[in-house]
């Protein structure tokens, strides 16, 4: 990524990052599963100290300093001052004592060696933007024997929640082809890419495991209708690109596709991801 291109994508978030604010509380819902699997995969518990990689609004720092309790801590880190603020004005009305903040890139921690037990980074690792570096960093600052683990979605195909969406909208917009190597949900998809990146960071006994679940919440298809295309920067971007008389052909486009996911009454869409974790080699 170009100097250019990384600035664009930190004001994509920013701007993100208070639609993340405002559907807190529906998404920690939505996501809940993907934090439950990291914490189980990186077997955190009572007095550990952990690193968030790339925490966003909150999650899963949150939910792991109630984990860890008063005898461990949690250092949440984002690059988007945004994220930063909203995450810790949320710690805050919570009264939190055990979460400290820092803005900083993935690739370059301001941290000591052999700092943290653990480092955790949720649907965070496809958006470094030099994702060896970043793991080596994380690898830098856990102790020996310490755990890495990194949660990021499967493939598109099996993810409904976006292409019901994006297949719809990337009918009525032309888009320019994605580099797969470029900072995308979806970089991380194909099996083993991730874990080849562990391992080439030099990270030890590298286990790669799909997580099938499913993203429900009591709302209705406007609700979700809504949440997609406010906290997505390139869903905000291809909507940009409608004339105002296609909006409402393609919302009913997506309505047509999604249905059968809220036959309920309530929103459920199956889901993947893909957990993936190595440990720190004794020096």
């Amino acid at each position: 990524m170009t100097p250019e291109e990384q600035n664009k994508a930190l004001e994509a978030w920013q701007t993100s990052a208070r639609y993340w604010d405002k559907y807190r509380v529906l998404i920690a819902q939505m996501f809940a599963p993907l934090t439950a699997g990291l914490v189980e995969e990186a077997r955190i518990g009572i007095g550990q100290k952990v690193l968030d990689i790339g925490g966003g609004s909150g999650e899963p720092s949150l939910t792991i300093s109630c984990i860890v309790g008063p005898t461990g801590s949690v250092m949440y880190t984002d690059p988007v001052a945004g994220m930063v603020e909203t995450a810790q004005a949320e710690a805050g009305r919570r009264g939190l004592t055990n979460i400290y903040f820092r803005q900083c890139s993935a690739d370059d921690l301001p941290f000591a060696d052999r700092t943290f037990d653990v480092a955790v980074g949720r649907l965070s690792a496809m958006f470094f933007v030099d994702p060896v570096t970043a793991v080596r960093e994380a690898l830098r600052v856990i102790r020996e024997d310490g755990c890495v683990s990194l949660v990021v979605w499967g493939p598109k195909e099996v993810n409904p929640f976006f292409s019901t969406v994006t297949d719809v909208i990337d009918r009525f917009v032309e888009g320019t082809p994605l580099d797969p190597d470029a900072p995308d949900a979806f970089r991380f998809a194909v099996p083993g890419k991730l874990a080849g990146i562990l391992e080439n960071a030099g990270a030890k006994n590298v286990i790669e495991r799909q997580l099938n679940f499913q993203i429900k919440a009591a709302i209705s298809f406007e609700q979700f209708w809504q949440l997609r295309t406010k906290m997505s920067g390139t869903l905000r971007e291809k909507m940009a690109g409608l004339a105002p008389t296609q909006l409402p052909t393609v919302k009913q486009a997506v309505a047509d596709a999604a249905w059968r996911y809220f036959e309920s009454g309530t929103m459920s869409f199956p889901a993947q991801a893909l957990i993936v974790s190595g440990r720190k080699s004794a020096a």
